[in-house]
């Protein structure tokens, strides 16, 4: 596949882009479909992405241009491995950074060896909880549309995996985390079920997707050279 060359995005390109923070995934999308109708002087151009990323994550999102928009499925079932950092003793009510600490709790009890037990709990296969503010889809609305207006919502348990889950660094009240989990596993729903395990509370601080299946982030491109080399073409 030469990226060079103005057709491959038309009969179908699959690009593997580093995802800037701050950016979601239909940024990432939306971006990349007007650069190309830009650059190739046409109207329209299918565009999307297999597999969301929230925009306080960073790593690799896999575009798919053309007639690549295809295989977006057989990328999306694809597992996932990530790095987070999650830090005790505080909750917030969309598990993340994104909105503002709502409760307080001791975290002075946890040890590396209690983190270790707990995270041995959340391997195999299991029901979680997504959280509200996501993009789930309840009554034809996303959870987090609702969620932001203060609206209750009811959420139902989904089937995950993870098959692997490392602690990588201890350093109180911080720790992170090597997961490899399945599609649909929300990082986020996992850092608050390992703060209640551990009797505290625990919110998301860092996310960045490392893999997709046999794809690495170490062989993407950041959003701004790959827009850079579109204006080459």
């Amino acid at each position: 596949m030469d990226l060079t060359l103005p057709e491959t995005y038309l009969e179908g390109a699959v690009l593997f882009i580093d995802k800037p923070l701050n950016w979601t995934s239909f940024d990432v999308v939306n971006k990349i479909r007007k650069s190309l109708r830009q650059q190739l002087g046409i109207r329209k151009i299918k565009v999307g992405h297999a597999g969301t990323l929230d925009p306080l994550a960073t790593g690799l999102v896999i575009i798919c241009t053309g007639g690549a928009t295809k295989k977006i499925s057989q990328y999306q079932d694809l597992e996932k491995v990530y790095r987070a950092r999650i830090t005790l003793g505080a909750t917030t009510p969309s598990f993340d950074l994104e909105t503002a600490v709502d409760h307080l709790y001791s975290w002075e009890h946890i040890t590396g060896p209690m983190v270790e037990k707990a995270m041995e709990g959340f391997t195999g296969e299991q029901d979680q909880l997504p959280p509200l503010y996501s993009a789930k889809s309840v009554e034809g609305k996303r959870a987090y549309e609702s969620a932001r207006k203060g609206e209750t919502l009811e959420l139902k348990p989904h089937r995950i995996n993870i098959s692997r889950l490392d602690l990588l660094e201890f350093e109180p009240p911080h720790l992170s985390v090597c997961v490899e989990c399945s599609k649909g596993t929300y990082i986020r729903a996992l850092a608050r079920d390992l703060g209640k395990a551990l009797g505290s509370g625990a919110h998301l601080t860092g996310l960045r997707r490392t893999r997709i299946g046999p794809y690495h982030v170490e062989d993407s491109i950041s959003l701004e050279n790959f827009l850079n080399k579109l204006k080459l073409l």
